[in-house]
């Protein structure tokens, strides 16, 4: 069955790094597209970041732009999420998604088209 599963959070002072993985099993990675989606304490869940099935083309939330990067590696079924410049507003569970049709030309940036979430990782950013 699809599996997602997250690691690499922890914690990080404000303007440090952190690089989240996603490892994938189960189906096809490479015909899907994939994102990362994110929910503070007491907020409802956000999307974060999209790409596509090839890696070519990827997509941000404002709020990170510039300071998030999201890459995969098909040939390892491995999601990636490169955060630098962490800001404290950054702290939350951070989930992976896979979307729900496979060969989707373009990266959905809707959370409803992602129909597999991993368990989540924390991320803390604190000084």
């Amino acid at each position: 069955q699809v599996q997602l599963v997250e690691s690499g959070g922890g914690l990080a002072q404000p303007g440090g790094s952190l690089r989240l993985s996603c490892a994938a099993s189960g189906f096809t990675f490479s015909i899907f597209v994939m994102g990362w989606a994110r929910q503070a304490p007491g907020k409802g869940l956000e999307w974060v970041s999209g790409i596509s099935r090839d890696g070519s083309d990827t997509y941000y939330t404002d709020s990170v732009k510039g300071r998030f990067t999201i890459s995969r590696d098909n040939a390892k079924n491995t999601l990636y999420l490169q955060m630098n410049s962490l800001k404290p507003e950054d702290t939350a569970l951070y989930y992976c998604a896979k979307d729900r049709r496979p060969l989707r030309v373009a990266v959905t940036t809707y959370t409803v088209d992602y129909n597999y979430w991993g368990q989540g990782t924390q991320v803390t950013v604190s000084s």
